[in-house]
């Protein structure tokens, strides 16, 4: 009773005074989010939720915690996090899709430090276990995503072909196309621009009993399976059954085409039609597994985005900080606000809570969870992998203009395994 006594009279001075007592200061999160679409901006900081964007919703039901977001574009993210990492000045929470050359370096705090218990249970395990290394999780899945083939049904039909399911069928498939409509209609889409290079990769070595590592884990990048699955995808260009420029064109490019009905195949993320309908699109699409070399399976590539928590040596509160990084993250995967987000991008949610209320919305979305639980991920917990990325792509555009692809392949091996 007299400790309170005390400080009633020493407020009561401090007025008397004119000195009023310092309120808390609010905590500033400086959040980085990937651009995913035209819809991601408008979601977050434009009026895309009742009239009101995620930052303002956040914010009043959080008082004492402000958002500094920004929201940038997958082709400039990794130079941006590089940049602001270098200048000491890294984000408090980062969507991004790598996560390892960060933990590794460091940089990152582990999930338990700021992730609530009940939200962490959550997430489907397959999707954490992605982010984990020796033992340690430092990253919470933010998105996820599953490749299969869409075809223009129509065009297939004028052609006089079925949906392609080998390598051969394929090419056969794509040359009755190039018969049928000329240079009008690309047979086939690739894209091995720096956007998804990678993906081109995972398709074709994956689809020939080959990949990025063995079942050890050691990387494995010029395999003889590799080499000829590469092979075969850079002779699909030589051969003219694909769009001109894979180098440039990205897979928005590729759905553009396909939208607009000027390209007959491509393999695509589940949130192409979603795409389609909003470029204006009249395809009469549908799906199937990706082609897969003779002897070989086929297998889905499974695509998952992070997010991440940095350290911040110099904040004032640490538990203050963990416990607002931990509000943002439980905001964000509330199913009244998650579930709007994943639909309205047209992407697999990453934790069970969002599944009952997307598969009502839209039954499909439980074929495509059926598909993402076989697929295949990246090796994303290996630190090379960011250099393995960027390897992978370097081998392909320098096979385009004529380089060898074992060679190539043999040195990027050589590089990596010497890390």
């Amino acid at each position: 009773m007299k400790k309170v006594l005390s400080v009633i009279l020493a407020l009561a001075m401090l007025l008397a005074i004119g000195i009023a007592p310092a309120a808390a200061e609010d905590i500033t999160l400086d959040v980085i989010i990937a651009q995913y679409g035209p819809n991601t901006q408008e979601w977050f900081l434009g009026k895309g939720m009742d009239g009101s964007n995620f930052v303002e919703k956040f914010e009043a039901a959080n008082p004492g915690i402000k958002l500094n977001l920004e929201v940038v574009s997958w082709n400039d993210l990794y130079t941006v996090v590089s940049t602001k990492i270098s200048n000491n000045n890294a984000p408090d929470i980062l969507n991004i899709d790598v996560f390892a050359d960060y933990a590794n370096e460091g940089l990152l705090m582990p999930v338990s430090d700021y992730c609530p218990d009940e939200l962490f249970k959550d997430f489907f395990p397959s999707f954490i276990e992605q982010s984990v290394i020796d033992g340690t999780c430092w990253a919470v899945p933010d998105l996820a995503s599953a490749r299969a083939l869409f075809y223009n049904v129509d065009v297939l039909k004028e052609a006089g072909v079925e949906v392609p399911t080998t390598w051969a069928e394929l090419e056969d498939a794509s040359q009755a196309i190039l018969d049928a409509f000329g240079g009008d209609v690309y047979p086939w889409g690739i894209d091995m621009t720096t956007d998804e290079g990678q993906a081109a990769f995972a398709y074709y070595t994956w689809g020939n009993n080959g990949g990025f590592v063995d079942e050890k884990g050691e990387w494995v990048l010029n395999s003889d399976a590799n080499v000829e699955a590469i092979e075969y995808a850079i002779g699909l260009v030589s051969k003219g059954f694909t769009n001109p420029n894979p180098a440039t064109q990205t897979r928005y490019d590729l759905q553009d085409m396909f939208a607009a009905g000027k390209l007959a195949m491509l393999i695509a993320p589940n949130q192409l039609p979603t795409y389609v309908a909003d470029k204006e699109g009249n395809v009469n699409m549908a799906t199937a597994a990706l082609p897969h070399n003779e002897g070989a399976t086929s297998s889905s590539v499974g695509v998952m985005d992070r997010i991440m928590a940095f350290k911040d040596d110099a904040a004032p509160d640490q538990a203050a900080r963990n416990e607002a990084i931990g509000k943002f993250l439980t905001f964000f995967y509330d199913p009244a606000n998650y579930v709007g987000w994943v639909s309205m991008e047209g992407f697999l949610p990453a934790v069970n809570s969002a599944v009952g209320a997307l598969v009502e919305a839209d039954p499909s979305f439980q074929a495509w969870l059926d598909v993402l639980g076989g697929a295949k991920f990246y090796p994303t917990t290996k630190a090379e992998w960011n250099d393995v990325k960027q390897g992978v792509i370097d081998v392909e555009q320098q096979a385009l203009t004529g380089g060898n692809v074992k060679e190539l392949l043999d040195a990027l091996q050589t590089k990596i395994a010497g890390k």
